[in-house]
């Protein structure tokens, strides 16, 4: 991910709306939510939400798709992860001791 791209994903996160919007399509996987009930669950107008998921779509973060009448929307799960690519990218210059192997995400706790 360039700088623009990730300057234009942050620039969209940047609002409460469309924060929230995202937040409940990574919940919802790759199913993912009409329009009409995101406006439902996050309380807000049709028209609001249309706004917010437009500017979601155009930064690359979900895309839609046509259900019968409907048009579903997901999280774009590959442009979300190169967006933390990039943010972790020169991560603390490679220092080992951050995470005891390198830059790379410390693994979660295995069940006893």
């Amino acid at each position: 991910m360039g700088e623009s791209q990730a300057i234009a994903a942050f620039g969209s996160l940047a609002q409460e709306t469309r924060l929230r919007v995202l937040r409940l399509l990574v919940q919802a996987g790759a199913e993912g939510l009409s329009a009409g009930s995101l406006a439902e669950r996050l309380e807000v107008s049709p028209s609001n939400i249309s706004f917010h998921l437009s500017h979601l779509e155009r930064a690359g973060l979900i895309q839609a798709r046509r259900q019968a009448r409907s048009i579903i929307y997901s999280a774009a799960y590959d442009a979300l992860r190169d967006l933390v690519r990039f943010l972790m990218e020169d991560c603390c210059a490679g220092d080992p001791r951050v995470t005891g192997r390198g830059c790379a995400p410390a693994e979660p706790p295995k069940p006893a």
